[in-house]
């Protein structure tokens, strides 16, 4: 029984089958060698008279006839047993192919639904199984299996609407409320209250955008079309990330040990490559410590570029940092500081690096810190050609 669980469907068919018809042949040929077993019987001579020598004789050779006849029944159920058995062993070979061959036949409907339903993506949603025959089993399986495409279209479609949407209908309220407040700040001699009111707002009004644009860039990363892919150096897309938040690594007096090289390149989505290098680079400024250190490496081989970014501090929890790629996950309090973090900057990159074809890699350093590894699929050669 434990081959039957872990086998394969076709597999446990065919053990099934061949199992079945084993037990039936040995129950067939063992009422065969039983009822052949009791059909020859011995018949019990007469006592012959007394004084005639010749009736003696004839008794004496009936006795020899009925051993002969024994022996002739023991050899045959003899013959008849080994017959049977080599006949059973040679069928259970062919019950084995016979097995194999109609688990196939019954199964292929099931591996065409599989194949067919792992072609099927994010991107072509629209296209259905479409299985013609019989109203079956596997045709209830097919039909249910186009349902749920279906609504998984119409669900795909919806966040897709929202993503084209969202910038415009949400954006222009923030930016009126801004207008505004610069209309007010511009009045002559306005009240230190309405100035410092306006400070905070603004503040606030920043948070909002920054959570905004993390939403949409999420959303566009999970639910979007990646068309305009293109040849992307992660190494300097590194060093532009570090150019840009140089103030703040010099407000927390990090140590950065930068060895990005330009020839780890890519292909995808220049403006989500940026987004994902940005946040793997904010995230250890952010949750960083004073006069902490970051490391930025880069490598690459024919089939993958990779882009690691390590930072030092606590020892964390494994199974925490597992779950900082799921949206507003944090390590605790620190991870909300000042910056005015949204709980999206992994989440993001997480999404941007699934959508490439890639993967991310999450790692509590022994000694402390974090480690965080983005390996895309490689663009090998590019950099070589073009310089």
């Amino acid at each position: 029984m434990d081959k039957l669980r872990s086998g394969t469907v076709g597999r446990r068919f065919t053990i099934l089958y061949t199992t079945g018809f084993l037990g039936s042949g040995i129950v067939l040929l063992a009422l065969t060698y039983l009822m052949s077993g009791g059909r020859v019987t011995g018949v019990a001579p007469q006592q012959p008279p007394t004084g005639r020598p010749d009736l003696a004789a004839a008794e004496q050779q009936i006795r020899d006839l009925q051993r002969q006849l024994s022996d002739v029944h023991a050899q045959q159920s003899h013959q008849l047993l080994v017959g049977s058995l080599i006949a059973l062993v040679v069928m259970a070979g062919v019950s084995l192919l016979l097995g194999r061959v109609l688990a196939g036949r019954v199964l292929r409907p099931l591996r065409l639904i599989t194949a067919a339903t792992r072609r099927i993506s994010a991107e072509n949603l629209h296209q259905r199984l479409a299985v013609a025959g019989p109203v079956d089993e596997v045709k209830e399986l097919a039909d249910t299996v186009d349902g749920l495409l279906e609504r998984l279209e119409a669900s795909f479609v919806a966040q897709r609407r929202f993503v084209g949407n969202a910038s415009h209908e949400l954006r222009t309220p923030l930016a009126t409320m801004r207008a505004s407040l610069d209309v007010a700040v511009a009045k002559p001699e306005p009240a230190p209250q309405a100035v410092a009111l306006a400070g905070r707002l603004r503040t606030e009004l920043d948070r909002v955008e920054h959570l905004l644009d993390g939403f949409l860039v999420l959303a566009r990363a999970q639910h979007g079309t990646l068309a305009d892919r293109s040849p992307v150096s992660l190494g300097e897309l590194a060093r532009a990330a570090l150019t840009d938040r140089a103030a703040d690594i010099a407000a927390k007096t990090l140590t950065v040990d930068d060895e990005a090289r330009p020839d780890a390149w890519t292909r995808g989505t220049p403006a989500l490559l940026s987004r994902m290098v940005e946040n793997m680079v904010d995230n250890a400024i952010v949750h960083n410590k004073e006069s902490g250190w970051i490391r930025i490496t880069t490598e690459h081989d024919d089939t993958e570029a990779r882009l690691v970014v390590e930072t030092g501090g606590r020892v964390l929890d494994q199974a925490r940092v597992d779950r900082l790629t799921q949206p507003f996950e944090r390590l605790g309090a620190d991870r909300t500081g000042p910056e005015g973090s949204s709980g999206l900057g992994l989440s993001i990159v997480a999404a941007i690096v699934a959508a490439h074809g890639g993967r991310l890699a999450l790692l509590a350093r022994p000694e402390g810190g974090l480690r965080v590894a983005a390996a895309l699929p490689s663009a090998a050669g590019f950099g070589r050609v073009t310089r």
